[in-house]
């Protein structure tokens, strides 16, 4: 009689999951040429290439969802609109860019759940800053993990069918340069050297050793949309993120940094911290408690727009905004980084459900 319930449970049926995966890669060619034209203009070949996939497992007692956003683009450019030779003499990365997200979610009551995240996002090639239009051997300011971010973060969330936010107290996020010679030009990006880095002078000590990854301890808020035919063959792709490292402020001396060594105020060229161009640290150091707070979280805003003229054939437009203090920046542009782009695509869209 024993047996019998055993021979019962062996029948029962587990709960099974369903894998929802989506894989879109597109190609973006653009091409515009002038010859002898009165109303002048640039010749110039873009060519982007890009990926985005979700892949999603969805169990009744948990859901691990999979993003992989990949872009990479260079464009040529005939500055001289020469006829003989010479010839899309400039060329420039147009995009470049690497997002991986993994992140497991529970669900706890009704929408509410706890979820543990990884994100890492870097670029695949080098990035340069140009001191002119034509010049093609510039300045050394970025490259394949230089930098590159670990977010990791055991977090609260709110999870709807279409969109997500996350809110985690204790969220780990490690910095990478593994660039020996961007460090030596300054671009650390938050990973802070030995102090016998430099010396006395404050030229580079020639014993100094490298420091390549700094871990950054803070709070952490993910906001993400996900969502098809908002409109008829419209899609849309919203993601913004903020993150506060609790150990910022102590290596931000806010009360030593209203003056130079010599007793004049510090301008932006001075600090490794800047507002803008004309404004100084007497401006940034008078401020309150919040906005010092609200100044020194990083944020990275995304959107995305997709219109389907076919199965094949898109138009395209995408926005990134990015402020982070520990990157320097170029030119006047200081802490804010801003990506834009739109054109049209030929594209592909696998859709496989599985169980």
């Amino acid at each position: 009689m024993a047996a019998i319930p055993a021979m019962a449970q062996d029948t029962v049926a587990k709960p099974q999951g369903n894998w929802t995966t989506t894989s879109t890669p597109a190609l973006k060619v653009s091409e515009s040429m002038f010859n002898n034209w009165s109303s002048t203009g640039t010749s110039q070949i873009d060519l982007n290439i890009t990926f985005f996939g979700n892949y999603k497992y969805s169990h009744p007692r948990y859901v691990w969802d999979n993003i992989v956003d990949l872009g990479l683009g260079h464009a040529w450019q005939d500055l001289d609109n020469s006829a003989n030779g010479g010839r899309f003499e400039s060329h420039r990365k147009s995009l470049d860019k690497i997002d991986l997200t993994s992140a497991i979610s529970w669900k706890a009551y009704k929408d509410w759940g706890a979820s543990f995240s990884a994100n890492l996002k870097t670029q695949f090639a080098n990035g340069y800053e140009y001191a002119t239009a034509g010049d093609n051997d510039g300045k050394l300011v970025s490259g394949f993990m230089a930098p590159a971010y670990l977010t990791t973060a055991l977090s609260f969330e709110y999870k709807k069918t279409d969109w997500t936010v996350s809110l985690s107290f204790l969220t780990g996020k490690t910095t990478f340069v593994y660039n020996d010679n961007l460090i030596d030009s300054g671009y650390t990006y938050g990973v802070i050297q030995d102090k016998d880095f430099y010396l006395a002078d404050g030229t580079l000590n020639p014993n100094r050793t490298y420091t390549h990854a700094y871990f950054g301890l803070g709070s952490y808020v993910k906001a993400q949309y996900l969502k098809k035919d908002i409109l008829p063959n419209l899609d849309l792709y919203a993601r913004l993120e903020l993150f506060y490292d609790y150990k910022k402020p102590k290596q931000m001396a806010w009360s030593e940094i209203e003056q130079l060594a010599d007793g004049t105020l510090a301008t932006p060229q001075d600090c490794k911290y800047q507002l803008s161009d004309g404004e100084t640290w007497q401006d940034l150091a008078g401020k309150n408690w919040l906005q010092k707070r609200i100044f020194e979280t990083d944020m990275d805003f995304e959107l995305k727009l997709g219109y389907r003229f076919s199965s094949f054939i898109a138009a395209s437009f995408a926005l990134n905004l990015k402020w982070d203090t520990d990157f320097k920046g170029m030119g006047h542009w200081g802490h804010l980084q801003v990506y834009q782009m739109a054109g049209l695509e030929l594209f592909f869209n696998w859709k496989t459900p599985k169980s």
